[in-house]
């Protein structure tokens, strides 16, 4: 073992669920874990960018200080009791500036806790500050003019992908145990695929979230977990899941489940490769190829991998997502967007987004519902033969993070901001729950992931193939160089 290996403290380097034993156990104070977190992050977080708004050392020692004597005291809040935690620049965090990576909220702190970071509290997580995150969540590359761009933990000059970038790429450097996320459009698979990662998009419904003015239509994006491995993410989805009377399509049942064992025989299961839709997706060199090498894997589990084609247009698909996508931003910007010095301080793509939704019409936007409800029917069709499916995380790999988005891809234009993520929009306009898995690196060392969709409502079945997986590949327990030479 080297010595720089020696210098880096082993608690940040321990499994979320067996620190939270450690602590449990009384084996380990919450005030020693909070001063290696402390410590760590002040040696790694320049080397990414990836935490912001961090709060005074001396209050979150207080804070732990108060956790050791509630254990001390036999109270008890859950698996997440003293845990360092950092939340999503997008999430409500009372007390805590949320900007939202925008200018215009670069000093607004909310006098609320948004359902998810009241959840963790209450399990006994210490909100340490918040993760980097694009502007408005708005775009696969974290990056905005507040607190600039978020690296790759495998590489910091290149990307750590969006719009959780800031929450992978702090995983991946061991700068908190857990991470959460929210995906709209890849925002947990492509920065957890970009960094080695497990992120997991939820079912529809599945975590409650109210912060939005919409509660019933905007149901594009929602909040999920992130960790550096499926127990961990699953233990945190305990926590985040269970109906909530303020987000009026929330799941009832709670996430009780997700505390028990992910174990479990896959001998004879059935898995549909949908790469890129018979090469209408654009893939840079090496992700087919690194997907494709993790069937054997699956195969070692016994499950059965055949290719697989939905009964239905991907262009028409692309369609409905921009139709669904325009609408939605334009509805939460558009009092920006229509206040001129307001507008001024938006960034090129929000203002494209906003100016799109402003022309479509009721008729539009009912048509492009009804051509999302065909896709999930199509995707029922699938899951009638698979019991899951795969497809890339990203069609690139992480690139230079002074690059806004990739104009092009294996030779292909890319003619919007966030076309290079289109394989992302399967999962999101299905509704199911969908798990990033890693799937190793390519010759510079890049990482890569793989989607594991599943359907509607069977995260714990996603998560418990997720799993497996992971103790079969084995590429979880890869870390960046930086954290072993």
């Amino acid at each position: 073992m080297s010595s720089q290996k020696e210098s880096i403290s082993e608690l940040v380097q321990l499994p979320a669920h067996q620190l939270s034993l450690h602590i449990r156990q009384r084996q380990v104070s919450c005030r020693e874990v909070m001063q290696d977190y402390l410590a760590h992050i002040e040696r790694f977080n320049p080397r990414v960018n990836a935490l912001i708004s961090l709060q005074p050392a001396e209050l979150l020692l207080a804070e732990a200080d108060q956790r050791d004597a509630e254990l001390a005291r036999g109270e008890y809040r859950g698996w997440m009791h003293g845990l360092p935690h950092a939340v999503k620049d997008l999430s409500l965090t009372r007390g805590i500036r949320t900007t939202l990576g925008s200018p215009l909220y670069k000093d607004h702190v909310p006098e609320r806790d948004g359902i998810m970071v009241e959840r963790l509290k209450a399990a006994g997580a210490i909100i340490i500050g918040k993760s980097n995150t694009p502007e408005f969540g708005l775009g696969s590359q974290t990056y905005n003019p507040l607190f600039g761009a978020t690296g790759c933990a495998y590489d910091p000059s290149r990307t750590a992908g969006g719009s959780s970038g800031g929450a992978a790429a702090a995983l991946a450097m061991r700068l908190v145990p857990v991470a959460d996320g929210s995906d709209m459009m890849g925002s947990l698979r492509n920065p957890a695929a970009f960094n080695n990662i497990i992120g997991f998009r939820p079912s529809q419904g599945r975590v409650p979230f109210d912060d939005a003015a919409d509660l019933f239509f905007d149901q594009l994006g929602y909040e999920g977990p992130m960790g550096r491995n499926t127990r961990d993410v699953a233990l945190l989805l305990s926590v985040q899941a269970g109906g909530d009377a303020r987000a009026p399509l929330s799941i009832a049942e709670g996430g009780q489940d997700f505390a028990g064992t992910l174990q479990r025989d896959f001998k004879g299961a059935r898995l549909g490769w949908l790469g890129d839709f018979d090469g209408y997706l654009s893939m840079e060199h090496g992700v087919l190829e690194l997907c494709r090498a993790a069937f054997k894997d699956f195969e070692a589990l016994g499950c059965a991998i055949e290719e697989s084609r939905p009964d239905y247009s991907m262009a028409r698909l692309w369609d409905t997502w921009r139709t669904l996508r325009h609408w939605q931003v334009a509805s939460s910007l558009g009092s920006h967007y229509g206040d001129p010095a307001r507008r001024e301080q938006l960034k090129p793509e929000a203002i494209w987004e906003v100016e799109n939704g402003l022309q479509l019409s009721a008729m539009d936007v009912s048509r492009a519902s009804a051509a999302r409800t065909d896709w999930y029917r199509a995707i029922r069709q699938l899951f009638e033969r698979y019991d899951y499916l795969l497809l890339p995380s990203a069609q690139v790999f992480p690139f230079d993070k002074t690059q806004h988005w990739p104009k092009e891809i294996a030779g292909r234009a890319m003619d919007t901001y966030h076309r290079w993520m289109e394989v992302v929009i399967p999962g999101t306009l299905s509704g199911c729950p969908v798990a990033n898995v890693p799937v190793g690196f390519d010759s510079r060392g890049l990482p890569m992931g793989l989607q594991i969709i599943g359907p509607h409502q069977a995260d714990l079945a996603v998560l418990q193939l997720a799993h497996a997986y992971e103790q079969a590949s084995g590429w979880t327990r890869h870390v960046p160089g930086c954290l072993v030479m």
